[in-house]
């Protein structure tokens, strides 16, 4: 009786077909690399049909690139398995492994080599890479973003010495040299460096700040140039690109530079020479084609005397130096630069406030050791805690009443005998308002009448208190 589960013989089995429904493709060669058999889809994969492959050697397929390494030389070479991936005429991805066969003596025969299509799961995975990298900058972008108050707010250059410095800066934007932007903290050298990259070649480009003063110097390699997998403890698993890989095609601004340590400062000059690096914990070369603005607020020239500071990055950064002056020495930016910021700060808290013109004039007067950072500060914090819709003197913060370096009633250009007897009228009611508590105390002390006290105080926008 015939056993139901009868084995297959040998002879039963198609071998061709089996390997074929495992393996997209399948070359047989002898121990001289020429091909002795074929099986798949060879014109799809290498742009030749199978029968003309029979016959030729793999030495001369790879001369002619119709697949590129040949794996079955690698095993000739070796006698042993070698697997890798394959580049073939069409472009085609090919997953190999090549195997040996020996004969009952120990000779190498015959060489099988066993072929997966993987050309959509690599072009997969170089596009996620490219998507992966696209994300990391625009998330990078996107930091920058979130700490910038006021990303929009224009230049303000009323004065001829900020005219002077947008003059250098639209000429220095137009080719890719080297910006060193100078100046006390708060005269805007961040708001300059993003005016430069937004009217340069790169401007569809990313900008990347990295400011030196606030990364720790133990982390400024791995933030700057990135890092691999696993490079050191608490690293992404996937490893993270840095600063450097980040600004390609666009500006990388390095704000406070001054900070650097002289051991960072080696790798920056490095990065600015060669724009080659490699990421922590890598062995691949990698580049970045970025135009390069630094800033600082402190002297370079008396760094570097006093040995604090690289000569040859000085140099490198100082190719075309923009000062910026003081707030205190361009008074004609600073009715505009109120004007500017409080239209910025009414967007961002959704309010509409107006600074009266006798606080105008008066901030027109102070020396702002803080420049426009501090005159921002101050404008953030009126909008935020007066309740008028008008900011007038008596809503100004204790520092911001007196008179400072500069008194009220003194003459220079530009200021008329009515607006000086103005500003000591309004100080002379200041100072008696902390005495006299009701108008007729204000009144009887300045020796006028209580009406006249009434429409002065009203003229000045001061509100007695109590």
């Amino acid at each position: 009786m015939m056993n139901p589960q009868r084995r297959q013989t040998t002879e039963e089995w198609d071998f061709d077909a089996v390997i074929g429904k495992l393996f997209d493709d399948l070359i047989i060669t002898d121990e001289r690399g020429r091909i002795l058999t074929v099986n798949g889809d060879f014109e799809k994969m290498y742009g030749q049909p199978s029968h003309q492959l029979v016959g030729k050697t793999v030495a001369e397929l790879e001369k002619q690139r119709v697949f590129y390494p040949s794996v079955t030389l690698r095993v000739l070479e070796t006698g042993e398995k070698q697997t890798a991936v394959q580049q073939t005429k069409n472009g085609r991805r090919m997953l190999v492994t090549g195997l040996p066969v020996f004969d009952k003596n120990g000779q190498l025969r015959w060489v099988i080599c066993l072929s997966r299509d993987i050309t959509e799961p690599v072009r997969l995975r170089e596009h996620l890479a490219v998507l992966e990298k696209e994300v990391n900058r625009l998330q990078a972008e996107l930091e920058v973003l979130r700490h910038d108050r006021m990303t929009n707010e224009p230049i303000v250059a009323a004065s001829k010495a900020m005219q002077q410095v947008l003059e250098t800066a639209r000429k220095a934007a137009k080719v890719d040299v080297n910006i060193l932007l100078l100046g006390e903290s708060g005269v805007g050298k961040t708001a300059l460096a993003r005016w430069i990259h937004q009217r340069s070649a790169r401007a569809e480009g990313p900008l990347i700040e990295v400011n030196c003063g606030a990364i720790p110097e133990a982390l400024l390699e791995s933030e700057l140039f990135g890092y691999e997998a696993g490079a050191f403890t608490g690293a992404q698993r996937k490893g993270k690109p840095g600063f450097a890989e980040l600004a390609d095609g666009g500006t990388l601004f390095f704000d406070e530079i001054a900070e650097l340590s002289p051991a960072s400062q080696v790798k920056v000059l490095k990065l600015i020479q060669e724009k080659r690096f490699y990421r922590v914990g890598g062995t691949e070369t990698r580049t970045s084609n970025f135009r390069l603005i630094a800033a600082t607020n402190q002297d370079l020239e008396q760094l570097v005397k006093e040995g604090r500071f690289r000569q040859d990055l000085y140099y490198r950064l100082n190719v075309v130096p923009i000062v910026i002056p003081p707030l205190r020495e361009r008074k004609e930016d600073i009715v505009l630069l109120i004007r500017s910021l409080m239209e910025a700060l009414c967007r961002k808290y959704g309010v509409h406030k107006t600074v009266d013109p006798q606080v105008v004039d008066w901030l027109t007067q102070l020396s702002w050791k803080g420049n426009v950072r501090e005159l921002e500060n101050l404008l953030e914090r009126l909008v935020v805690t007066t309740e008028s819709t008008v900011i007038r003197m008596d809503d100004m913060p204790e520092p911001y009443r007196q008179t400072g370096t500069l008194p009220a009633f003194r003459w220079e250009k530009g200021r008329t005998l009515q607006v000086i007897l103005n500003e000591v009228e309004r100080e002379v009611l200041l100072s008696v308002a902390k005495k006299g508590r009701t108008t007729a105390q204000i009144a009887s002390l300045l020796g006028v009448s209580q009406p006249t006290v009434v429409r002065k105080l009203k003229k000045h926008g001061i509100r007695l208190h109590g």
